[in-house]
């Protein structure tokens, strides 16, 4: 949990932009949106299978190539 402390001379501005830097560095914020919806396991396989096909077409195809 992140917590910043103030100091009497800080800003509110200053504050609030610790509290968020804090935040970031936690991942709370993708956290968050990563638990937003509840994906079943079978829609998350599928797109874990998608994501893995993408990254592959990516690949460069010419190592494909080198090993002839």
């Amino acid at each position: 949990m992140p917590s910043v402390k103030v100091k009497d001379a800080d800003s509110f501005e200053v504050a609030m932009k610790q509290f968020k830097k804090q935040c970031e560095r936690e991942g709370i914020l993708s956290e968050i949106k990563k638990r937003e919806h509840y994906d079943k396991p079978s829609v998350k396989k599928k797109k874990k299978i998608l994501a893995a096909r993408k990254k592959a077409s990516k690949r460069p195809k010419f190592s494909a190539a080198r090993s002839r």
